[in-house]
């Protein structure tokens, strides 16, 4: 062997060693098409700098989400946990993401306002080596770490059933509020939804975007009830945009009209409330995945082990019925 080469073979053996110190070894690196779990940088004796990209804390969810990642970091004493909210603007996430970037963040969690815009500044982390854990809303492609949500598909699905078998058995007329168009949820959960509902008599005579929002939920389900009299019931695809439908119902003279929602938040404020004081008629849990994400973060940066790409967290359907008893098994402790 020429002293070159020998040098060579030790460089390399001096760099799997190093790799292999913080379990980036040939088990733990990216795979095509897939992230690695562990980054250069990770073990118990490190601190370790996550950036949490949130898409509007103006909505509750998501408020409860930043709430709920900051409880469960709080327990994790090598994290600290940098927030920012893109308040519903693309752009500003985008310059957000670019910012922790320069920040040189340990960690990415993103819940992205949409999916194609947010794409880039994600595969920008995750092609510089820092872990990107993407959060209830998807990204184009698959340059990131791991995905935790629910499967929006699902839920939609499960909300189209109820609505034919359970509150519209013998069908009829609804309308639609739909979340921010060029989200993933919004998409899912309709496409769901019409897959559920498929082969009954309930007919969506109207749609519309409320972008998640109370307020445009409100205008916009007052549009469609001033368009459409006749009427049975809403499916909103959030609960804050379905609250703010029963109030569009209640000044349109429709106080009992069916209008269900999604989130299922088990606050004061939240939809679970909302259906035991009868202002929904049904909800659908879905889970913030805030705890999950710092699970998943501490299993990355500290444990140095891989995660999954993919983590779909459970729903569950709540009616008046149940809605009492789910709020007090997701209040213990």
């Amino acid at each position: 062997m020429t002293r070159k080469s020998a040098g060579a073979v030790a460089l390399a053996a001096l760099a799997a060693l190093a790799l292999a110190a913080c379990g980036t070894t040939s088990e733990n690196a990216p795979k095509p098409g897939g992230g690695a779990a562990a980054p250069a940088k990770c073990g118990a004796d490190g601190k370790y700098t996550i950036g949490m990209s949130q898409a509007n804390v103006a909505e509750p969810y998501r408020q409860r989400m930043d709430d709920d990642i900051r409880k469960a970091a709080a327990s994790v004493p090598q994290f600290t946990v940098n927030f920012a909210d893109a308040a519903q603007d693309n752009s500003k996430q985008v310059e957000q993401v670019d910012t922790f970037l320069a920040q040189r963040i340990d960690l990415l969690i993103i819940s992205p306002n949409e999916a194609t815009p947010l794409t880039a500044p994600v595969k920008r982390a995750f092609d510089q080596g820092i872990p990107v854990l993407v959060l209830d809303r998807k990204v184009d492609g698959g340059a990131y770490t791991s995905f935790i949500g629910a499967d929006n598909v699902d839920i939609g699905k499960q909300a189209g059933e109820y609505f034919a078998k359970t509150l519209l058995p013998d069908g009829g007329k609804i309308g639609i509020l739909r979340g921010l168009a060029g989200s993933t949820p919004a998409k899912e959960r309709y496409d769901g939804f019409m897959s559920g509902i498929q082969g009954s008599k309930v007919e969506v005579i109207a749609t519309a975007d409320g972008d998640w929002l109370r307020d445009k939920g409100q205008q916009q389900a007052d549009a469609m009830l001033k368009a459409h009299p006749d009427l049975q019931a809403i499916y909103s695809e959030n609960d804050p945009m379905g609250e703010g439908a029963r109030i569009a119902a209640q000044n349109a003279g429709k106080t009992d009209l069916p209008i269900t929602g999604i989130d299922g938040l088990p606050i004061e404020s939240g939809g679970l409330k909302a259906v035991s004081a009868g202002r929904l008629s049904a909800t659908l849990i879905y889970p913030t995945g805030g705890k999950e994400a710092v699970d998943a973060a501490k299993k990355i940066l500290v444990d140095c082990q891989r995660v999954p790409k993919a983590q779909t967290l459970s729903t569950q359907l709540v009616t008046k019925a149940n809605a009492d008893q789910v709020y007090a098994e997701l209040n213990k402790g």
